[in-house]
């Protein structure tokens, strides 16, 4: 069963049909096993993932990386700080780390400014915040193992002698 997720995770648009040949399992048992992974929380839902460099988009959000260093809490450890930064919406991704900083938060803004409201009014203002460091990103060329760019065909004409 974990061949089923591994080629949905590849591409959600496989149908069941397609991972029944290359799993060599029958469609009506595909279709239950993935049935299952959605009602078990396994699935938990199916993304589209756009190259928004190629969208020409005049509202495109801003993204940035925040390291967050924060002081855990007795027990609750991290969790609940990590929880209640999480909960902005500003924040899109949260990632507990090892290393220097503890969160690693994956921040979307209108334009810097509104990233930097955030991280100046919202976050560092937490009384468990002891600093933080922000990086704006600046291209991505792939995300969650998916170039983003495609290959482009050589435009020069070919001079011989």
């Amino acid at each position: 069963m974990k061949e089923i997720l591994e080629i949905l995770e590849k591409d959600a648009r496989t149908t069941p049909q397609e991972i029944a040949k290359v799993t060599k399992k029958k469609v009506d048992a595909v279709k239950k096993a993935i049935k299952k992974f959605e009602k078990d929380g396994v699935i938990l839902k199916y993304k589209t993932i756009i190259n928004k460099e190629m969208v020409r988009d005049e509202s495109r959000a801003v993204r940035a990386l925040i390291e967050v260093r924060i002081v855990p809490q007795r027990g609750h450890g991290f969790d609940q700080i990590a929880e209640r930064i999480y909960r902005f919406p500003e924040v899109v991704s949260s990632y507990l780390l090892s290393g220097t900083y503890d969160l690693l938060l994956v921040v979307e803004g209108r334009d810097i400014q509104a990233v930097s409201r955030f991280v100046s009014e919202k976050l560092s203002t937490l009384d468990n915040v002891r600093g933080t460091v922000t990086h704006f990103l600046l291209k991505k060329y792939k995300e969650d193992g998916d170039i983003l760019k495609r290959a482009e065909r050589d435009k020069r004409i070919a001079i011989s002698f």
